[in-house]
């Protein structure tokens, strides 16, 4: 699931995806439907989608600059 999360968010970031709303949103989607497809618990999305993009914003120089 992480292999899977992290290749689909490294295609979809963009130079200035932290400040840009619309970017953001889109990593969301993407996190939702792979926590989706996994048989991740809904009740529990909410916060490991959060987490993810906490996770994306640290090491968001590698992401860009792949």
């Amino acid at each position: 699931m992480r292999v899977n999360t992290k290749a689909q968010i490294r295609e979809n970031t963009s130079i200035d995806w932290t400040i840009k709303e619309n970017v953001k949103a889109k990593l969301k989607v993407i996190a939702k439907r792979t926590l989706r497809q996994f048989g991740y618990p809904p009740d529990m999305e909410l916060l490991a989608i959060e987490t993810v993009l906490m996770q994306v914003e640290r090491v968001a120089d590698e992401f860009v600059n792949v």
